[in-house]
């Protein structure tokens, strides 16, 4: 292997190179990046940066590429693979050549195919989290479409700065489908208690359009006046430059267990991968945090000829007012909750159960140094009469 080229300016792009180099890696190494930005992570642009705290979400410190000599190109798409030839067609005109190529092209915000959508605010990158940023001034109005774990985090920053806020969700609780009616309920009731105008069971029918921008929404339960619409109702694969060059996508761009397409020279990580989890024996696309890192370091494990395969537990974490939590599994729609400790509080462990119990999922709520016991706890039988919420 000489030539890694990696096309896209994310987290998991950023540490599959961090541990090609680290682990004494010395070809030429290459990421393109389509953002005029070095890496960055994304969880602080709806956390720490809405909230105006200063956190630097850079993923590398800046000196970081020189010191180990890999190019850096930021502010170039990458727009055509000749997979024959192995090279990658930028849009300054130039051709890379790559002995492996490492796809980590992301997601984009899922835009509804609704009129005025197209002229809402979305929050995927720094520019969206500045013109969100200035949304969010003391007494205007802000309508976000979508209970989702963006939306909600956005709200609960929007409250920080005295922001009126409404929220719109087509199912009859948030994240239903995720946390269970009785955790999904204590979220909603967390966030009606701090000024949330949250409603249920609406469908939005059009974002309203004033000379200057949108205006409101109208939806199956009358018209909301708003000064800003956010519309935060999930993210895309960005598969365009695969499925182009022929490679197979369903739901993002699909590998095996070893993050790799049908095309022995390319590899998908991170929000774009469909990839093959051998311990939960499906596919999953995570667009979260953890597993753009894990995706990135196992990526560059399997380039260097190590016998690496995508077996770990989804993780993901969110803070929303005094809801602070990780999560970790793949828990069933069917599998039931029990949770342990103080729900109203906000210290709690939920476990997630099924049929058999088996403990197929766990959070913890503002129980903190637990996570690595509860991703030990997965997969295993447990009695429910022996669940605790490890503080005692």
């Amino acid at each position: 292997m000489d030539d890694v080229v990696v096309v896209g300016g994310g987290l998991a792009g950023a540490r599959a190179v961090e541990r090609l180099r680290g682990e004494g890696f010395r070809g030429p190494v290459t990421v393109v990046a389509a953002e005029p930005h070095e890496p960055y992570e994304r969880p602080p642009l709806s956390k720490d940066l809405l909230l105006g705290k200063d956190t630097d979400p850079t993923a590398l410190d800046p000196a970081w590429w020189e010191q180990h000599d890999v190019t850096l190109r930021v502010a170039v798409r990458a727009i055509q693979l000749d997979r024959g030839a192995r090279r990658v067609h930028l849009d300054s005109g130039e051709w890379l050549h790559y002995d492996q190529l490492v796809l980590a092209t992301g997601a984009e915000p899922r835009v509804p195919d609704l009129p005025g959508a197209d002229r809402a605010l979305y929050l995927r990158t720094l520019e969206d989290k500045d013109r969100v940023l200035a949304a969010l001034r003391p007494g205007d109005r802000l309508a976000i479409v979508g209970a989702g774990w963006i939306g909600l985090e956005v709200a609960a920053a929007a409250r920080t700065h005295e922001v009126e806020v409404t929220v719109l969700e087509m199912a009859d609780l948030p994240l239903e489908k995720v946390l269970g009616a009785e955790l999904s309920g204590h979220l909603a009731a967390l966030h009606r208690s701090h000024g949330v105008d949250l409603r249920t069971g609406v469908s939005v029918q059009e974002v309203l359009l004033g000379p200057d921008g949108p205006v409101g929404v109208r939806t199956s339960q009358g018209t909301i006046d708003a000064d800003h619409v956010l519309v935060a109702i999930g993210a895309v694969p960005a598969v365009d430059l695969a499925r182009e060059a022929g490679l197979e996508v369903d739901d993002g761009i699909v590998v095996d267990e070893r993050f790799r397409t049908s095309d022995e020279h390319v590899s998908a990580i991170g929000d774009v991968a469909n990839a093959w989890n051998v311990r939960l024996q499906q596919r999953l696309r995570v667009e979260h945090w953890d597993n753009a890192i894990r995706q990135g370091r196992a990526v560059a494990d399997v380039l260097l000829g190590r016998d690496t395969v995508h077996d770990w537990l989804p993780y993901f974490f969110t803070d929303q007012f005094e809801f602070s939590m990780e999560y970790v599994g793949r828990p069933g729609p069917h599998d039931r909750v029990e949770t342990r400790g103080d729900v109203e509080g906000h210290e709690f462990i939920a476990y997630w159960l099924d049929a058999a119990g088996e403990v197929t999922g766990a959070m913890n709520v503002g129980i903190w140094d637990v996570n690595d016991r509860l991703r030990a706890l997965v997969g295993t039988r447990v009695e429910p009469a022996d669940l605790t919420d490890l503080r005692q």
